[in-house]
């Protein structure tokens, strides 16, 4: 089994592949003041959860936009498999191009959710990323990565009317039940749901007329699966579309 690691902002997501097939996925809380051995405890105890020995894992992928954890998790990786992870990075063999300024600055996660488009569903598309950031990459026709939109994320926006205010109270995110709501919370959520929907629709419209033509649209993320119904485009779901290119960029560098 392939443990991929998908180290966010928010959130480190973990998942197991055997060959194309994802056993499983757990998160843990990205916590930067945590040591290696911290880590290594919420990793086997993830790994118990779902009834998997430490032994069955071949390798190790690691996608990282969090550089403080990539020693610590590097460390606690080596402490419980005896093995070096594979971090994304200059030098990977990704299989598709970065025509950007700076290849090198590219996001890890951008980069692996690129791969698994390109090679999973095709190429020319548009991945909606929609995380603490919501992050909009163009893949070109040769499977180029040629440029990507970063966004406030959903909760951050929320976040910032309740810090940023001095009426407006933290709340949960539901979808309420109008655009037009009628009491505090629900006009919260209206402007933060329905709001952020409809920025990336006209994003999705914007990109494609620079593009060209119309992309097919693929999303992936912790909030993707609430925020895609409330948009107007045809948008595939793909949750895992990152793990499943830390998958596959493991295959191409296992060597």
């Amino acid at each position: 089994m392939i443990l991929t690691i998908d180290i966010g902002n928010t959130n480190i997501t973990l998942g197991g592949f055997v060959s194309d097939e994802l056993k499983f996925v757990s998160r843990i809380s990205t916590d930067p003041l945590k040591t290696d051995d911290e880590y290594a405890i919420r990793i086997l105890e993830s790994l118990a959860l779902y009834e998997i020995e430490k032994t069955e894992i071949t390798g190790v992928m690691i996608a990282s936009v969090v550089p403080p954890l990539n020693t610590v998790m590097k460390r606690a990786i080596q402490f419980v498999f005896k093995k070096d992870p594979v971090f994304v990075g200059p030098g990977i063999k990704s299989g598709i191009g970065i025509q950007c300024d700076m290849p090198s600055s590219v996001g890890a996660d951008l980069i692996a959710a690129a791969v698994a488009a390109h090679y999973i569903y095709g190429s020319p598309s548009l991945i909606v990323d929609i995380g603490t950031a919501t992050k909009m990459t163009v893949v070109n026709h040769k499977g180029a990565f040629i440029g990507t939109s970063i966004i406030p994320g959903v909760m951050m926006g929320l976040n910032a009317l309740a810090l940023g205010t001095a009426q407006l109270p933290k709340i949960s995110l539901e979808v309420p039940n109008a655009v037009i709501a009628k009491n505090t919370a629900d006009c919260m959520r209206s402007g933060v749901l329905f709001g952020n929907a409809g920025l990336i629709d006209g994003m999705i419209d914007r990109i494609n007329e620079e593009f060209g033509e119309e992309l097919k649209v693929y999303a992936t993320g912790g909030m993707a699966t609430t925020m895609i119904p409330l948009c107007k485009h045809e948008i595939y779901v793909d949750e895992h579309l990152v793990l499943k290119g830390l998958n596959i960029l493991y295959q191409k560098n296992r060597a």
